[in-house]
C-alpha cells in the first residue's frame, strides 16, 4: 500500500519530483532560472540585487520578478546586456520579461 507508507513517511521535494514527471520538470526550471540570475549576477547592480527573484521560464522567454517600478526600469535598459551575456553562456532566451511584484510587508 504505497499511499499508506507515504503518509508515515516524509519525503523531501528531491525525492517527490524523482517519483513525479511534472514535479521533476517544475524543479528543473527552477533550478535553471535561478542558475540564470546568478549569471546575470555581475552586471545587476549591487543595490538591485536584492530586489530582484528568478522567475518563470516559458520556452526562450524568461521572467524576472522585480520589487519596484523603478528597479524595473533599470532592468530594461540592461536586458540588452543581459541577453547577450546568457546567449554566451549557452542559455536560448530570446526575451526577458519583468514582472513589478511588491513584497507583502509583515
Amino acid at each position: 500500500m504505497p499511499s499508506e507508507n507515504r503518509r508515515l513517511h516524509a519525503v523531501t521535494l528531491e525525492q517527490a519530483a524523482q517519483d513525479s514527471p511534472t514535479l521533476a520538470r517544475l524543479a528543473e526550471l527552477a533550478r535553471d532560472s535561478g542558475e540564470r540570475l546568478k549569471a546575470l549576477d555581475l552586471l545587476i547592480p549591487a543595490s538591485l540585487r536584492s530586489a530582484i527573484r528568478a522567475g518563470p521560464i516559458d520556452g526562450s522567454d524568461w521572467c524576472l520578478l522585480v520589487d519596484s517600478n523603478a528597479a524595473a526600469a533599470k532592468l530594461r535598459q540592461l536586458s540588452p546586456a543581459f541577453l547577450s551575456l546568457l546567449h554566451d553562456r549557452g542559455w536560448e532566451v530570446t526575451s526577458i520579461r519583468l514582472k513589478v511584484q511588491t513584497r507583502q510587508r509583515k
